[in-house]
C-alpha cells in the first residue's frame, strides 16, 4: 500500500490488516484507523481515534504533531477511506 513517489516507502497489506484488526478489538471503542507517517522512524504508524474530530488534530500538508504526517484515514468497520 501507497507505492509510489509521493510516499517514502510502501505499507504492507498483511500489516495494515493487522492494524483494522487490533483497532476493532479494542476496548475503547475506536471508529477510525489512521495511517501516520513518522519522520524520525522513518515507517508508518497506527493512530486509532474515537472520534472523527480527532482526525483533525493530524494535518495533511504541515507535520502536525511535530515529526508526524497524516497518510490516510479509514473507518475500521466499513473499511472505506475517509481522508
Amino acid at each position: 500500500m501507497f507505492e509510489g513517489a509521493s510516499f517514502p516507502k510502501s505499507l504492507d497489506e498483511q500489516t495494515f490488516e493487522d492494524w483494522l484488526e487490533n483497532g476493532r478489538k479494542s476496548r475503547i471503542p475506536y471508529a477510525y484507523l489512521l495511517v501516520i507517517w513518522d519522520d524520525i522512524e522513518g515507517a508508518y504508524q497506527p493512530v486509532y481515534a474515537e472520534d472523527r474530530t480527532d482526525i483533525d488534530q493530524y494535518d495533511r500538508y504541515t507535520n502536525t504533531p511535530g515529526r508526524q504526517l497524516l497518510v490516510a484515514a479509514y473507518d475500521l468497520y466499513s473499511e472505506s477511506r475517509i481522508v
